[in-house]
C-alpha cells in the first residue's frame, strides 16, 4: 500500500498571484503541442507552415478551456448549473468553474477546428488530422495535474500499488490518474503519432485517435471512482465517462471505415 505524497497544489504564491500546478501542466501541454506541430509543419509535403501553427493553437487553446469548463458543468455539475447559473458561469468563481471535462474540451476543440478551417479555407479533417497526434500530450499532462490535486482517484483496491488519497477515506485506491497518464498521455500518443508518420487517407488519423481514446476511456472507467454527484448512470456499473465514450467509439470506427473506403489523401 502506498501513501499519497500530499503535494501542495499551489506552485507559486506571490501576494494576490496564485499559480497552481494544474495550470502549469496545461501550459506545458500547450507548449509541447505547439513545438511538435511546428516540427510536423517543417517537414516537406506537410501542407503547413510554421507561421500557421500559432494561429491554430490560439483557436485550440480557447476550445479546450471553454469547452472543458462548459462540459464539466453540463455533464457533471448539472444541478449547480440550473440551481445557481450565475455562480456556475462566473469565470472568477472557483466553486462554479472547478474541474475540466475531457469530452467537453473535445467538443470545444472540434468547434475550434471548424472555425479555423473555415477561416483558412481548409477542410475540417485537414486540420483535425494534422493536430490529432498532439492531443495525447495535453491529456497526459492534465492527469498529472489531477494527481497533484489528489482528485479523480480510482476505486478501492487491494493491489500492492493501491494508494491512500486524502479526503477519500483510509482504504487504498487505484492511482487512476497515473493509469490515465500512461494510457492517454504516453501509449495513445505513440499510437497516433506513429500511425500519422506515414501518409494516410483523409480522416484516418482522426479516426484512430477518437476510436483509441473512446475504447481506452470506456475500459479505464471500471477502476476510476464514479463522480460523487452522479454515481452510476445505469446497470449499477455504467458511468458518465463510459456513456460519453460510446459515441466516440462509434464515430472513430466510422471515420476509419469511410477513410479507407474513399482513400482520399
Amino acid at each position: 500500500m502506498l501513501q499519497y505524497p500530499n503535494i501542495n497544489p499551489v506552485a507559486l504564491e506571490v501576494g494576490p498571484l496564485v499559480v497552481h500546478w494544474y495550470g502549469i501542466t496545461y501550459l506545458f501541454a500547450f507548449m509541447a503541442g505547439w513545438w511538435l506541430a511546428k516540427h510536423r509543419a517543417s517537414k516537406a509535403g506537410s501542407g503547413w507552415t510554421a507561421d500557421e501553427i500559432g494561429d491554430a493553437v490560439f483557436y485550440i487553446v480557447l476550445g479546450v478551456i471553454v469547452g472543458g469548463k462548459l462540459g464539466s458543468l453540463l455533464f457533471y455539475q448539472t444541478d449547480l448549473l440550473f440551481s445557481e447559473p450565475l455562480k456556475a458561469l462566473n469565470p472568477f468563481s472557483q466553486y462554479g468553474w472547478r474541474g475540466m471535462s475531457f469530452h467537453g474540451g473535445f467538443l470545444g476543440v472540434l468547434a475550434a477546428f471548424w472555425l479555423y478551417a473555415r477561416n483558412t479555407h481548409r477542410s475540417f479533417f485537414q486540420v483535425a488530422d494534422f493536430f490529432a497526434p498532439m492531443f495525447p500530450l495535453g491529456m497526459g499532462a492534465g492527469r498529472i495535474g489531477n494527481f497533484i490535486n489528489g482528485e479523480l482517484y480510482g476505486r478501492v483496491t487491494d493491489v500492492p500499488w493501491g494508494m491512500v488519497f486524502p479526503h477519500a477515506g483510509v482504504e487504498p485506491r487505484h492511482p487512476n490518474q497515473i493509469y490515465q497518464f500512461i494510457g492517454e498521455g504516453i501509449i495513445l500518443f505513440l499510437i497516433v503519432w506513429l500511425f500519422s508518420s506515414r501518409r494516410r487517407p483523409r480522416m484516418a488519423v482522426s479516426g484512430v485517435f477518437v476510436l483509441s481514446y473512446g475504447i481506452y476511456r470506456f475500459i479505464i472507467e471500471f477502476v476510476r471512482q464514479p463522480d460523487a454527484d452522479l454515481g452510476f448512470i445505469a446497470f449499477n456499473w455504467l458511468t458518465m465517462g463510459q456513456l460519453l465514450s460510446l459515441p466516440m467509439i462509434l464515430v472513430g470506427g466510422g471515420l476509419l471505415f469511410f477513410a479507407y473506403r474513399n482513400k482520399k489523401a
